[in-house]
């Protein structure tokens, strides 16, 4: 009888993979077959596409990328439809989300060498703006991350970003660009404070809480600006000025991928070093098991002992001052001012990363990039004028969040706590 229910458990764990390795090789197969109809139909044989391969910000460059379009096309379908008759017929098991992602990357490829047909695009120049366009998002997505890993929803990331902002430009105007840092902290963890009280102690809706805090920073922020920054005489509080670049020796003088990786300012690496920190204080100390097992079964972690309140609150009040520091990028990061609303709904996306990443660090991280890479890829083809409207590129992100959230590519499940007041029982 044991052997029978095993077996049946078996056939139940494998019906999904089976599924998925259906659904990817026919993805794949479909991606081939769009190639070939759309872009290969639509081009002339004697069609060169050049990418240029000039980052900017270093002279470490490579020689422009040269090509024959057609050709390059008719390679790249081929390669996904050998790609997609393999998954359906073996399987890449592990490894079909790396394989998934490298025709991701097949499939921009393809489509840039199509839309710049007969004329060139600066690939370098692009995935360079691709990491600065990431970084609110992906220190978004590691605010996010921590407050979810503890069991609080956080989607007051985008108020709490936007009072950084604001916060940040005053007090580096005044009295210097790391004070702004300092002060878009502070604010971000005072922010964080306010929705772990209403989350946490009076166990308001978080949807709501957060809501609420999002409608009444923009507010605030906007009103700030009319009525003060905007006026003559107190227009030397949003002058704050902003980061300057800064190679890294050896780093950045590594042909094509030095420029794009190591000559940014203290913002792009502040987002390098939150990785690592992130990724070995969640998964390899006893602070973050003891967050993690908050953020998965709090009412178990109360019996070992853990208190589950405090900890909320100092996490939540953590994820706000990283949201905060999110936040002044755009103003002493960027710009250099604040503006009404310039977050522009990056502490939106930085959730979507974050589920995207499926609730990790590093995974948020590449989620940030292809983000980032989305909004770089859809300026260029808006300045380009290339066939296919910008906007429908800015979708692909979010589909692709919608596909992970359906489980086509694997499982995609927060903490089991998440976004459930802990009620402690009386003895």
């Amino acid at each position: 009888m044991s052997n029978q229910i095993q077996k049946k458990e078996k056939i139940i764990r494998e019906k999904p993979e089976n599924l998925r390795q259906v659904i990817m090789g026919a993805l794949f197969l479909l991606i081939a077959l769009f190639i070939g109809f759309v872009f290969i139909r639509t081009t002339d044989t004697l069609m060169t596409t050049t990418f240029v391969m000039t980052p900017g910000g270093s002279k470490a460059t490579l020689p422009d990328l040269v090509f024959n379009t057609r050709a390059a096309l008719i390679a790249i379908s081929a390669l996904c439809a050998i790609l997609g008759v393999y998954q359906l017929i073996k399987g890449f098991g592990k490894a079909t989300n790396w394989i998934l992602g490298f025709v991701g990357i097949l499939l921009t490829t393809s489509f840039l060498a199509w839309g710049a047909g007969g004329g060139s695009i600066n690939v370098g120049g692009m995935l360079r703006v691709a990491i600065m366009r990431s970084v609110p998002i992906v220190l978004g997505a590691f605010s996010g991350i921590l407050c979810e890993r503890v069991g609080v929803t956080n989607i007051a990331i985008e108020g709490m970003m936007i009072t950084g902002a604001l916060v940040g430009s005053m007090f580096g105007s005044l009295f210097g660009l790391w004070t702004g840092v300092i002060a878009a902290i502070i604010s971000g963890g005072l922010t964080g404070s306010i929705h772990a009280m209403l989350s946490i102690k009076y166990k308001v809706n978080q949807i709501i809480s957060g809501t609420i805090i999002n409608i009444f920073t923009v507010g605030l922020t906007s009103y700030i600006v009319t009525k003060i920054l905007q006026v003559a005489e107190w227009q030397y509080l949003n002058q704050s000025g902003f980061f300057p670049s800064y190679s890294i020796p050896l780093l950045s003088k590594i042909p094509f991928l030095g420029p794009i990786f190591f000559s940014h300012n203290m913002f792009v690496y502040a987002m390098y070093l939150l990785v690592g920190i992130l990724t070995f204080a969640l998964f390899h100390t006893r602070w973050g098991l003891r967050l993690r097992a908050v953020g998965e079964h709090p009412k178990a972690a109360d019996t070992l002992g853990i208190n589950v309140f405090r900890t909320r609150y100092l996490v939540v009040i953590l994820g706000g001052m990283m949201a905060g520091f999110a936040g002044s990028y755009f103003s002493l990061g960027s710009l250099g001012y604040f503006e009404q609303v310039m977050s522009a709904g990056r502490g939106f996306i930085g959730l979507a990363a974050m589920i995207f990443g499926k609730w990790t660090p590093v995974g948020s991280l590449g989620a940030g990039l292809l983000f980032g890479f989305a909004e770089s890829l859809s300026t260029n083809l808006s300045i380009l004028r290339f066939p296919i409207p910008a906007e429908l590129l800015l979708m692909v992100p979010y589909i692709l969040t919608m596909v992970i959230l359906a489980g086509v590519v694997g499982r995609s499940q927060g903490p089991a706590a998440t976004g459930v007041p802990y009620e402690k029982e009386s003895l």
